[in-house]
């Protein structure tokens, strides 16, 4: 395994925690909130179902993109390339998202140029693709607000937001970390689940991301794809007329940052390209400084592009971006558009 550099947290040894094949002291003593959140999970969806509270109908249709679980399983790298697969079949998609990591709760739109500050990391990498993209706490508003900004758009895709059900959907997608899958099966916080498990049987289509189909604790009719993360070529910071493989790494003295859900799953790709890198984990959605990515002792700087939007402004010729790209099993796009043209 990658060399870690950084001390775990206590919100690190909790995550870890919900991950191991066993149960652990302060999961168990974490069961009665995890109990209480449950309950209130579901009194919430059970209101949304009786039209006790209120769910906004979009007059196109809609494809929420998310999981069940806290932390990254690979949502919006998917959200993205079906964005692409839409606009290749004839369709005008704008995307929706809360805009995490950044400090507007306000619907408004996302520029390619935001400051990731206001706009959020994974807002702005979907915006850089040219796709129009509102953010906002209340999805609902957001789409309400892009669709009366670009009338032209004729289906939104939700980076997020399967539990915001105040968000009428026609698709629901659920991607799933094939190597961690569902963690401990616990709510949080004694366990990583947002909603039971169970949620994801009654979704459109399961994406297992980074592993063969993961098994699923639940019985399900739902088709289930795989989806890897493909990219080999890095991209400097500095100087973006400059590209290398990771062979031109090798005999250097190289740091890996992953300020993503999963940090391990960046560190294990850079060890799979044959590289050593001592590894410096941050929580999801960080906001670096200068400070923390001097380094001095590093000659190469490695990180994800969501890491690569918070760094630009103080960037130097050490750091280098992994852009990848979703490749996803064959089938899911003709699923979705069957829903889309039949609804």
């Amino acid at each position: 395994m990658a060399r870690i550099a950084s001390a775990p947290t206590s919100s690190d040894r909790l995550q870890r925690d919900w991950y191991l094949p066993r149960s652990t002291f302060l999961s168990n003593l974490l069961l009665p909130l995890s109990w209480l959140f449950r309950a209130v999970v579901s009194a919430r969806r059970s209101l949304y179902a009786r039209g006790i509270l209120a769910t906004t109908t979009l007059p196109v249709p809609v494809v929420v993109v998310g999981n069940v679980v806290a932390g990254g399983t690979g949502k919006t790298p998917l959200v993205l390339w079906l964005a692409q697969q839409l606009r290749d079949s004839k369709f005008n998609p704008g995307i929706v998202a809360r805009g995490y990591g950044g400090s507007n709760a306000s619907p408004r739109a996302v520029r390619a140029n935001d400051d990731p500050r206001i706009a959020g990391d994974e807002s702005l990498l979907l915006a850089g693709a040219g796709f129009p993209v509102w953010i906002g706490h209340r999805r609902a508003a957001a789409a309400r607000e892009l669709l009366a900004a670009e009338p032209g758009v004729d289906v939104i895709i939700s980076d997020d937001g399967l539990q915001h059900y105040a968000l009428g959907r026609t698709v629901e997608i659920v991607v799933v970390d094939g190597g961690r899958g569902f963690g401990n099966g616990r709510m949080l916080p004694a366990g990583p689940l947002r909603e039971p498990a169970d949620r994801v049987a009654g979704v459109d289509a399961i994406v297992v991301n980074g592993a063969p189909h993961a098994r699923m604790p639940f019985t399900t009719r739902a088709p289930i794809y795989t989806m890897t993360l493909a990219g080999d070529r890095f991209a400097n910071l500095a100087d973006k007329s400059r590209t290398a493989t990771a062979g031109e790494f090798k005999g250097k003295r190289i740091a890996a940052i992953a300020g993503i859900g999963n940090p391990q799953r960046f560190f294990d790709s850079l060890r799979d390209m044959g590289l050593d890198p001592v590894c410096h984990p941050f929580p999801d959605h960080h906001a670096y400084t200068p400070e923390e990515l001097s380094l001095p002792a590093a000659e190469v700087i490695l990180m994800t592009d969501k890491d690569a939007i918070k760094c630009q402004a103080f960037a130097d010729p050490r750091m280098w971006r992994l852009p990848v790209a979703a490749v996803v099993g064959s089938g899911l796009v003709e699923k979705i558009l069957e829903k889309l043209h039949g609804q």
